[in-house]
């Protein structure tokens, strides 16, 4: 790996790789983000990186392992991007990664599954809504809570939720499905019933397909914890004691209201016809063609 500029007070490193899809056709295109949440599980030491997670390390050749990839493949998929590390950071508007990617995705007839919190994805909506219209494009959005101030302290370096509703109904009159990652619920910050009566009312105006929420808390690893506390600290003062007497080393850390807000949500959910199942929701994702006049799977909503 070569160091070879500075970004926005930060370093970012290219390097070529040998592989870009994993088995399941997901691909990360930066190692590291810029967005600055302090609950990022990615932090975590079991991801492995060799630098600071600020600093941002690109496949240089990406784009041209994907081509030979989606070459190879013998049936069309979905592609998905995203999973560990943000591909709309700040940094895809200088260095295009995720652009040249939909490029190629669009060239090869494939899909795309795209998750993010950044309405920065506006700028390649034209091509996200020519794969849906070929084949199939889902963009999955993250919100964490409806309070823009709160919003401002756990995710400093990227739209608020205001901005992520607005990329939701954008997308939403462009007819290209979307759906929306309700997590973290961080205990005692946003574990409310009035955040997450918003933060649905959003979702269900957005005409979102399904909402992701495993439960309503956090999960906390090591690199991962330590950076949390520290941001509670200076955030939220008392904070961390009021966890780790709660928690101690638990990895996953639910809301003492974590069942009233699961009743909530489903029940919700329920009633507005929207899926609320991971299993179903991931399946949804990775579909890549329902004939029509069929009937799938989905035409239920749980």
């Amino acid at each position: 790996m070569i160091l070879v500029t500075n970004h926005g007070g930060k370093s970012y490193a290219l390097h070529n790789g040998k592989g870009i899809l994993s088995q399941k056709n997901g691909m990360n295109l930066y190692r590291g983000c810029q967005h600055g949440c302090i609950y990022c599980d990615s932090r975590s030491v079991c991801y492995n990186m060799q630098h600071d997670f600020e600093d941002i390390e690109i496949k240089e050749n990406a784009v041209e392992l994907l081509e030979e990839a989606l070459k190879r493949k013998r049936r069309r998929c979905m592609i998905g991007m995203g999973a560990m590390c943000d591909p709309y950071m700040p940094l895809e508007m200088t260095v295009q990664l995720t652009l040249k990617s939909l490029m190629a995705i669009e060239k090869y007839g494939f899909g795309v599954t795209l998750i993010t919190k950044s309405d920065k994805i506006l700028r390649d909506i034209d091509i996200i809504q020519r794969i849906n219209q070929k084949s199939k494009a889902v963009i999955a959005m993250t919100l964490t809570t409806a309070d823009e101030k709160l919003c401002r302290i756990l995710e400093p370096n990227v739209c608020t939720t205001q901005g992520r509703y607005e990329v939701l109904k954008e997308f939403q009159r462009r007819e290209i499905p979307t759906v929306v990652w309700l997590t973290p619920i961080l205990p005692f910050i946003n574990d409310t019933e009035e955040n997450l009566r918003r933060i649905l009312d959003m979702c269900f105006d957005a005409g979102v397909k399904g909402i992701i929420c495993f439960s309503f808390g956090v999960t906390l690893r090591e690199g991962d914890r330590e950076y949390f506390y520290k941001k509670l600290d200076e955030h939220f003062p008392g904070m961390k004691e009021k966890y780790i007497r709660t928690f101690g080393n638990s990895y996953i850390c639910n809301s003492p209201n974590n069942k009233k807000l699961m009743d909530i949500f489903v029940s919700q959910c329920k009633s507005h016809g929207v899926m609320y199942s991971p299993e179903k929701i991931f399946a949804y994702e990775n579909e890549f063609d329902v004939s029509d006049g069929q009937t799938s799977i989905f035409d239920t909503t749980n």
